[in-house]
């Protein structure tokens, strides 16, 4: 009898933790998704040549100055496109930086693959992208592209005046990403 009544006891607390949590948690808002949703879901657009939405997926001030310069910081939409999150780091509360891999055939039909590290700050409507580093060759330091920095983004927009039908994509500048 004691047993039986001290199931009872058991089951009723487990009910009301987890039945009061499931009904309070459905009454709020979504949990904030994270970094690596957003670095998925600004790829996912990058790879389906979506411009507004990987528009949309940057900071507002990184938002602010590409448009400044008229600049998109995503390469052409590519089907062939594949890219793998790794880890994550959070940089304090409204910080983090997302590990990637990021790989294209080229026009060769070859396959290549770039480790990349993106930037994201949370913001109200949540994460978005700041910027990106590319690694490097073994050794060598990986190269950093802010793109909330207007000096930045003008040494970039400037270099891809520069080269032949680079005007609007600049892919194949340091630290964009390469395909």
């Amino acid at each position: 009898m004691l047993r039986k009544h001290w199931m009872m006891l058991l089951a009723l607390s487990v009910i009301s933790v987890v039945g009061c949590g499931g009904t309070k948690e459905s009454q709020e808002e979504p949990a904030d998704p994270g970094p690596e949703a957003a670095v998925t879901e600004f790829l996912n657009a990058v790879r389906d040549g979506d411009d507004e939405k990987t528009e949309q997926m940057l900071t507002v001030t990184a938002r602010q100055t590409t448009q400044s310069l008229d600049m998109n910081v995503a390469p052409a939409g590519s089907d062939t496109a594949e890219f793998e999150i790794g880890e994550v780091e959070y940089l304090a509360d409204d910080g983090a930086r997302v590990a990637c891999t990021l790989s294209d055939l080229d026009q060769n039909r070859q396959r290549h693959t770039q480790e990349l590290i993106w930037m994201l700050r949370r913001e109200p409507n949540g994460w978005r992208i700041a910027g990106v580093a590319a690694m490097s060759g073994e050794g060598e330091a990986p190269k950093a592209l802010n793109f909330e920095s207007l000096e930045e983004m003008r040494m970039l927009h400037d270099a891809s005046q520069q080269l032949p039908g680079q005007a609007q994509r600049p892919e194949n500048s340091q630290g964009a990403i390469q395909r």
